[in-house]
């Protein structure tokens, strides 16, 4: 008996992630076991995606900068280099592509070295495909890498954020932010003045709880406090015990 591999997803359909300009989503895949690469290739392909996969983390840097992919799926622990290193290499050039890190290690304190060192997301494997797929998804509608997103522009005291262009401004300065940072930022600003709790943070922005870890919040919480306090009044404010509130500078 024949089995036929299911159709690639096309642009028509509803549920289908496209670039701003209508064109395919660019993916790289980078994990040394060759038929789990191939596997996850076939996978994003059925999205409707281009799709690129290498075995190393030397073909991977240089794929990076031919492809210039919308997100990168990312073992850990690859043969010639750490997956941390490619990151690190990566991120020279394409310094806001978001990336997913995949990786055999279920430990709270790997899984925050990875996204410490850049990643946006962290899967352990096993995993289904399923929730990669869902979770590379979730990366793209962040970054604004997606057609499919909110036409409106949020502005709480002299910050603004462009949720179409996925621009940040604090007054007349712009402010770049990774893709988790766009999105925790983005939650406060849509619940001005409002405390929000660690947990309320991390089923918002993470989906998941990093068994527990919320050091992870506190984390990017200073990330942001760089990003747009730094030399201004803060508006960022921690109540101890309670959480994190986002007020307009008086």
């Amino acid at each position: 008996m024949t089995t036929t591999a299911p159709a690639p997803r096309t642009a028509s359909r509803p549920d289908v992630l496209s670039r701003a300009d209508g064109s395919p989503i660019r993916a790289l895949v980078v994990d040394d076991e060759a038929t789990l690469a191939e596997l996850l290739s076939t996978a994003l392909r059925y999205e409707g995606w281009n799709v690129e996969h290498a075995l190393t983390g030397h073909a991977a840097v240089k794929q990076a900068k031919s492809l210039d992919p919308d997100v990168i799926l990312l073992d850990v622990m690859l043969p010639d280099m750490s997956g941390l290193d490619v990151l690190r290499r990566i991120r020279a050039t394409h310094p806001h592509v978001p990336v997913l890190f995949l990786t055999a290690r279920d430990a709270v304190e790997d899984r925050v070295a990875g996204l410490t060192a850049g990643g946006d997301d962290y899967v352990t494997k096993p995993f289904s495909l399923e929730e990669v797929v869902a979770r590379l998804r979730a990366l793209l509608r962040r970054a604004g890498a997606v057609s499919a997103r909110e036409d409106s522009v949020l502005v709480v005291g002299d910050l603004r954020m462009d949720e179409d262009s996925h621009e940040v401004w604090r007054g007349d300065d712009e402010v770049r932010l990774t893709a988790t940072e766009f999105e925790l930022l983005r939650y406060f600003m849509r619940n001005p003045r409002r405390v929000l709790s660690k947990a309320q943070i991390l089923d918002r922005v993470w989906q998941y709880d990093f068994g527990g870890q919320a050091n992870i919040v506190e984390l990017y919480v200073s990330y942001l406090r760089r990003k747009i306090d730094k030399g201004r009044e803060p508006m960022l404010h921690t109540l101890r015990g309670v959480g994190y509130v986002l007020r307009p500078a008086s």
